[in-house]
């Protein structure tokens, strides 16, 4: 098959703004249907779809027409990027182009990661009719929950950094090759990249001043709008489900720091989309994998997945091209013989293939927080158990903002260093972790589903947080992450309006820590760590209940806060516990 190359196609939007496109088209006598890629870092930058992409070639030998794109003031495009703004209408713009040229049948479908997923939810929010089928990776879909804040309140803080850094750099080269002086801007950018400290431990977090000169946006609406106001729901395409008619096929991974909005764009969309095809046709892919391209790999230094655990080896190219054949070529049966679901389940480490997610016949189990005395450290009493605590108990320690629990993996979306499947024991040693840990199984457990810890907390402070992990304990010691969760006190209720705590007073909280498909083998324990910090992932709680991003690191306080567990304060994780071993 010959195609016919085109670039920087100047497409032009509603509001005069042209943005350079790079096209690539089947020269056959039938219009084919067209895969759109809307993307900040550059079009000529293939390589950055990633792990969880198809393969450029393949799609275009299956006879699609493949269009990039640089975002509105990126590269080769005009305007200024401000981040989340201009998506929807370009993209909506963009489709409504393509599907009008001549080679065009007129169904257009969009696929890529991260902020390329952004941009799909975006162009698929419009309603722009063209728009058959997404394929968004390792994204999401309520920008505020995933990646700037978290479903608990608490501020993406590596991740909002160091994006903001780099996409300054971006910006700070777009300058010089525009003639104008940068100074030593790009290398003290690019210093703070490689030393993350430089970032992170810089308070307070609002003042990043080369940050705020070439991405306003990082320190205006994603540093200053710490609630989910108004500013992060005009770009919460979820908030629209019910106008969405648009079949997504959802990719994921278990250590992905959006696996959270991953899984629920695909629960929502199925239940409440705009058309029964589009609630039919959502489709959803998880892998071992985080959000870094080593992560695809599914070998992270202390756990591997195995052979199969690769993005490459779960062959996610053929699946792609049977979803997008369905909606954008009308192949009524590429669909058919695929369950719905296709899952990594860790401990065993195989692929399976569920017909629904969560899974039907998922069993949530309770396991309290136990143990005659203080839980701090992996040397306390702490335990875990699905029988009813009858005892009281109080676990007390120090939360110190200038001594924060640091983050070990996880879902951080560490450019360049270790995220995923990390050994938890560095921090058991610490005063201010509550560590609780079953007995050793006999048999499997199957835990594969939503993990939520339900909490009975109370605080010298008028706010804190709470942070909850769940954690496989291997024969051999390792204690390796599964998934995580914080919940900031102000937001305990609600996102959008901030209550203080009185001190002292006991609350029930629930920390989501987001989910997992993980087999505790025989010979395994089960492990849950409790405390009030996992920095740099997560912001430091200033606990003064001021606007924690203006206030300097002298300026926070210490709180003495207090985890509550017994018959009355029954304190517990519940697992969604699959009973197939």
């Amino acid at each position: 098959m010959r195609f016919d190359v085109a670039f920087d196609v100047p497409v032009q939007m509603t509001d005069g703004t042209e943005l350079a496109t790079n096209i690539w088209r089947p020269m056959t006598p039938e219009p084919a249907p067209v895969l759109l890629v809307r993307t900040p870092y550059s079009k000529e930058t293939i390589g950055q779809l990633g792990g969880t992409s198809p393969n450029l070639f393949a799609m275009m030998r299956a006879g699609y027409a493949v269009a990039f794109q640089d975002c509105r003031g990126t590269f080769g495009s005009d305007g200024i990027f401000v981040p989340h703004v201009h998506d929807a209408a370009d993209g909506a713009d963009t489709i409504s182009w393509l599907a009008a040229q001549e080679w065009c049948n007129g169904n257009v479908g969009m696929w890529g990661p991260s902020y390329l997923g952004f941009v799909q939810w975006q162009a698929a929010a419009t309603g722009v009719p063209a728009l058959k089928a997404i394929a968004p990776a390792v994204t999401s879909a309520d920008l505020y929950r995933a990646p700037w804040h978290s479903r608990g309140g608490a501020m993406s803080l590596d991740t909002t950094l160091a994006w903001a850094t780099m996409m300054s750099v971006n910006e700070a080269r777009r300058v010089v090759a525009e003639g104008r002086d940068a100074g030593l801007d790009i290398p003290q950018l690019a210093a703070s990249l490689a030393d993350r400290s430089l970032l992170t431990e810089h308070t307070p977090v609002a003042e990043h001043p080369l940050i705020a000169k070439y991405l306003p946006w990082s320190a205006d609406i994603a540093i200053g709008h710490a609630s989910r106001d108004e500013a992060w729901e005009q770009v919460a395409a979820l908030d629209a489900v019910e106008s969405i008619t648009t079949p997504a096929l959802h990719i994921g991974g278990w250590y992905d720091v959006f696996i959270g909005e991953t899984l629920r764009a695909y629960t929502e969309m199925k239940a409440r989309a705009g058309s029964e095809q589009a609630r039919s046709g959502q489709r959803l892919v998880v892998g071992p994998w985080s959000h870094n391209a080593s992560g695809f790999l599914g070998y992270f230094p202390d756990r591997g997945f195995g052979i199969t655990a690769s993005a490459d080896a779960a062959l996610l190219t053929e699946p792609q091209i049977a979803f997008f054949d369905r909606w954008l070529k009308r192949q009524v049966d590429a669909l058919d013989g695929r369950e719905p679901v296709r899952l990594f389940v860790m401990g065993v480490d195989q692929w399976r293939d569920e017909p629904d997610w969560p899974l039907p016949d998922t069993e949530y189990t309770s396991y309290y927080l136990r143990g005659a005395g203080p839980a701090n450290t992996a040397g306390g009493a702490g335990a875990l158990s699905p029988a009813e605590p009858t005892d009281e108990f109080v676990d007390t320690y120090l939360y110190d903002p200038r001594r924060p629990v640091p983050s070990l993996g996880g879902t951080m979306m560490n450019m360049g260093g270790y995220d995923g499947p990390a050994d938890q024991r560095p921090v058991h040693d610490r005063d201010d972790v509550l560590v609780f840990v079953s007995d050793v199984l006999d048999e499997s457990l199957e835990v594969t589903g939503p993990v939520t810890a339900t909490l009975f907390v109370s605080s010298s402070a008028p706010d804190t947080d709470f942070t909850a992990k769940l954690v496989d304990v291997h024969p051999d010691g390792r204690a390796i992450i599964l998934c995580e969760g914080i919940q900031r006190m102000r937001y305990r209720n609600s996102l959008t309006e901030p209550e203080p705590i009185t001190p002292d007073t006991v609350y029930e909280i629930t920390v989501d820590l987001i989910a997992t498909a993980n087999v505790f083998l025989p010979g395994h324990q089960i492990m849950v760590e409790v405390s009030s910090s996992n920095f740099p992932r997560y912001d430091r709680n200033s606990n003064t209940g001021k606007v924690i991003a203006q206030e300097h690191l002298a300026e926070m306080a210490v709180a003495v806060n207090r985890v509550h567990r017994g018959a009355e304060y029954p304190s517990r994780v519940t697992l969604p516990v699959i009973r197939r071993y």
